[in-house]
C-alpha cells in the first residue's frame, strides 16, 4: 500500500476495450483512497462511461495520424501540441499528479509525453496481445509497463528502445462485472430461470458481419423453445439490424435488440452462451464470469491479434472459435445451434472458463501504480 494518499492520472479513450480496464483500476484506487481524474475526449465514449463511473474527466482533443493520408500528420501534431499545453497549464494551476497511467488510447500520448516531461512517473497497461503504436512509443520511459497475456512481452523486451519493467498483471474487469449475479442479470432482463439466454455483442462499436450472420439464423434460433437473444448492436449498427430481424411484437418478447448494454456484468451472467468478438476487455469480462463462448475475432485487427486473445479461452476448452469468414458458411450456423443444442457442453466449458477468471488484475496493477509513484 502507498504510505499517502496519491493523486492519479489516467488517459484512456476511444472504445470500452480501453476505457472499462482503466475504471476498473481506478476503482480499486478509489477503494485505497486515492483520487483519480480522467483526461480524455467528451466527444467519445469515456465523455459517457466515466462521469457515470463517478469520475473527472479533463476533456482533451486530439486526432490519430492515418497513415494512409498522410496529410493528416500536420493537423495531428498541431491538437497534440495544444493538448500538452492545456495539460501543462492545468498542472501549473492545480498541481501536478503524484502518478499517470495511460492505458493505450492515442488520447494518452497528450497526458503522458507532459508527464514525462515534468518528472511524473507514469504506467503504462497493455490489454492486447499485440502491443498498439501509442503503447510501443511511451514504452522506454515508463516506470512499468503492465500486459494482460505473455504474448505481449516480447514487444515490449525487444532490443533497441525496450521498456525498463515488463510485468504481466492480467486485464482488470470492473467490480460491477466481476461481482454480478446470474439471478439479479436475469431479473434485470426479465428473463426466467428455465430460459436459455443467447447474449450476442461485437464491442462497443458493434459487429456488422455478426449481427448480419445471427439475423439469418433466426427462424432456427427463434424455433428452440425457451431461448431467449439478447444482443447488442453497436450504436451505428441499431438500426439496420432491427430492420434486418424485423420482428413482430411477440417475438420482440424473446429477441432483445440494444444499441450498448451498459450493465454488461449483468447480462454476462444472465447468459448461458455467448457470442462476441475477441476484443481483450471482452475475453476477460467472459473469463471472470465463466461464460461458454463462441468468439468471432475482428479479421482487421492489427496483427490479427484478436484471434490471439481468442486464444486464451479455446485453448483452455472455454470457447469455440470462429473465423470471420466462415459466419456465412455451415460453420457458424452449426457451431452455434451445436452449442446451443448441447447443455452438457457448456456445463464443460463453463468449468473450464472458472480456472481462467477471478483475476487479481485490478489489485495488481493498482499495486504497480502506487510503487511507480514510491519510486
Amino acid at each position: 500500500m502507498a504510505e499517502r494518499n496519491l493523486e492519479v492520472a489516467i488517459a484512456a479513450g476511444g472504445t470500452a476495450g480501453h476505457i472499462n480496464p482503466a475504471l476498473a483500476l481506478a476503482e480499486e484506487l478509489r477503494e485505497r483512497g486515492h483520487h483519480v481524474r480522467f483526461f480524455g475526449q467528451t466527444a467519445k465514449l469515456e465523455g459517457r462511461l466515466v462521469p457515470e463511473a463517478g469520475f473527472e474527466l479533463v476533456p482533451v482533443v486530439v486526432s490519430g495520424f492515418d497513415r494512409s493520408r498522410p496529410w493528416t500528420l500536420a493537423s495531428s501534431l498541431v491538437r497534440m501540441r495544444r493538448a500538452q499545453g492545456e495539460i501543462r497549464a492545468l498542472f501549473s494551476r492545480e498541481g501536478a499528479p503524484d502518478v499517470a497511467v495511460g492505458f493505450g488510447a492515442y488520447v494518452e500520448m497528450a497526458l503522458l509525453n507532459c508527464c514525462h516531461r515534468l518528472g511524473v512517473p507514469y504506467v503504462l497497461h497493455e490489454q492486447n496481445s499485440v502491443p498498439g503504436l501509442a503503447n510501443k512509443a511511451l514504452a522506454p520511459h515508463a516506470a512499468a509497463v503492465c500486459i494482460s497475456v505473455p504474448a505481449a512481452r516480447a514487444v515490449f523486451e525487444r532490443e533497441g528502445r525496450p521498456a525498463p519493467r515488463v510485468e504481466l498483471t492480467g486485464n482488470p474487469v470492473r467490480r460491477s462485472v466481476v461481482t454480478a449475479s446470474r439471478e439479479a442479470g436475469r431479473a434485470a432482463l426479465g428473463v426466467g430461470e428455465g430460459q436459455t439466454v443467447l447474449l450476442v455483442f461485437g464491442g462497443s462499436l458493434g459487429a456488422a458481419h455478426i449481427n448480419e450472420g445471427v439475423a439469418r439464423l433466426k427462424g432456427e434460433l427463434l424455433s428452440r423453445e425457451g431461448l431467449v437473444v439478447v444482443q447488442s448492436t453497436g450504436a451505428e449498427g441499431f438500426d439496420e439490424a432491427v430492420a434486418a430481424l424485423a420482428l413482430t411484437p411477440e417475438q420482440e418478447r424473446r429477441w432483445k435488440v440494444l444499441p450498448y448494454i451498459s450493465g454488461m456484468g449483468e447480462a454476462l451472467a444472465a447468459a448461458d452462451l455467448v457470442v462476441s468478438r475477441a476484443g481483450a476487455s471482452s475475453i476477460a469480462e467472459i473469463a471472470a464470469l465463466a461464460v461458454p463462448s463462441l468468439l468471432v475475432p475482428y479479421p482487421h485487427a492489427t496483427a490479427d491479434h484478436q484471434t490471439t486473445n481468442a486464444r486464451f479461452l479455446t485453448d483452455a476448452g472455454a470457447a469455440v472459435l470462429v473465423p470471420d469468414d466462415r459466419i456465412d458458411s455451415p460453420e457458424f450456423e452449426d457451431a452455434l445451434l451445436g452449442l446451443l443444442d448441447d447443455p452438457a457442453r457448456r456445463d464443460e466449458m463453463r468449468a473450464a472458463a472458472r480456472g481462467l477468471g477471478g483475476s487479481d488484475a485490478a489489485a495488481a496493477l493498482a499495486d504497480e501504480v502506487e510503487a511507480a509513484a514510491r519510486r
